[in-house]
């Protein structure tokens, strides 16, 4: 998720479009002004409800698609210390979500005063702030403190999946070396199983097993376009793809299998590297777990502030989803510079945490003082 893509501006152009999406899926579906704005814009609010949230796909694909490229190039796994690999990944996707869940904290209980709608995160309870902490709220049964940090959770989880499965295989080969392509039967076999059996029950959408299709469809892809005869593997894929469809249509399948194949096309004509996207799109790629992480709490403090200090007009809350969504995007460029892209030091990682439980925490109090 914060791989450097600065020299595949396609890969940044297609996670700036897809941020944009769910950021603009969130503001659809959470608060009171698109409620009100809903008379002039019935069809694209009820379109984003629906639809928007298929945009994360992009992000599996794409995230399955650099982990090949960064820990098995040319199918060749790479990784000899699971644990150093899991480690490094682990601190670079906290350290600025823990910083966005700080502030999120703070913004829900400022939007707790100004207004009560059941989209406003609850007050959090320690144990909650712990397992958000390990990543480990959705397999808690915690409720999530900020919109879409379930992916985040997700995302480690697949990584470790997929480290482990790569470490794992290149141990057996090298005990039993008349063994080949472990490590390709082990991703295989998880991308299969995901696609037929544990994405089409939403029992599994809590763990990495159910979204496992796409990254693995990215990883093998990445793959496929090293391979002499490319062509033939991309059309493997795709019927992988297509009847994993017919067995059971999921529009979310469907683009990633799209995405898949752009990435395959564009990894073999050499079009990743291409500069003919737009540099603001590519820069905003870069940003995008920045604002992914940043939109929610903003978007809570417009809606309060709409909603304490403004008519309820349709045009009125119309231009607050623009707005909302114009201060997302400023707001998570800022915080791409100051957090994300910020050296990461021994301070911060101790400090962080720290602060992130002392603001739970703070407000655990306030608000037992208030009932």
């Amino acid at each position: 998720m914060q791989t450097d893509h600065s020299r595949m501006p396609l890969i940044d152009t297609l996670k700036a479009i897809s941020c944009l999406l769910i950021a603009s899926h969130h503001l659809a579906l959470y608060g009171l002004m698109p409620d009100f704005a809903y008379p002039l814009i019935p069809d694209l609010i009820d379109w984003l409800r629906e639809n928007g949230q298929i945009a994360v796909q992009v992000f599996f694909i794409i995230a399955g698609f650099l982990s090949a490229r960064k820990l098995a190039p040319y199918g060749i796994p790479l990784v000899t210390d699971p644990m150093h690999v899991i480690k490094q990944r682990y601190i670079r996707l906290v350290i600025p979500y823990l910083a966005a869940l700080t502030l999120a904290i703070g913004c829900a209980a400022l939007a707790r005063a100004w207004m009560t709608h059941d989209f406003i995160p609850n007050t959090p309870n320690f144990f909650q702030l712990l397992a958000h902490i390990f990543l480990l709220h959705d397999l808690l049964n915690q409720e999530a403190l900020s919109a879409g940090v379930w992916f985040v959770a997700i995302d480690f989880q697949l990584f470790v999946l997929v480290v482990t499965a790569l470490w794992l295989s290149s141990q057996i080969e090298y005990r039993f070396p008349r063994l080949k392509l472990i490590h390709l039967i082990l991703i295989a076999g998880l991308t299969v199983v995901s696609l037929f059996v544990f994405n089409r029950n939403s029992y599994w959408d809590e763990t990495a097993f159910y979204f496992f299709g796409s990254y693995g469809l990215g990883i093998l892809v990445y793959w496929a376009s090293h391979k002499q005869y490319h062509l033939f593997w991309f059309t493997l894929l795709g019927i992988l793809v297509i009847a994993a469809l017919l067995v059971d249509f999921r529009s979310r399948i469907a683009v990633a299998g799209v995405v898949m194949l752009i990435l395959g096309l564009a990894k073999q004509y050499e079009f990743l590297e291409s500069r003919i996207m737009p540099n603001f799109l590519t820069y905003l790629g870069r940003a995008s777990y920045s604002i992914f992480l940043i939109h929610f709490p903003l978007c809570l403090i417009i809606n309060a502030v709409f909603f304490r200090f403004l008519p309820s007009q349709p045009t009125i809350h119309l231009f607050g989803l623009t707005l909302a969504l114009g201060i997302s995007i400023m707001g998570g460029i800022l915080f791409f510079r100051w957090f994300e892209n910020y050296p990461i030091t021994d301070k911060m990682r101790l400090w962080l945490p720290i602060g992130f439980l002392a603001s739970g925490v703070l407000v655990i109090l306030v608000n037992a003082k208030s009932i």
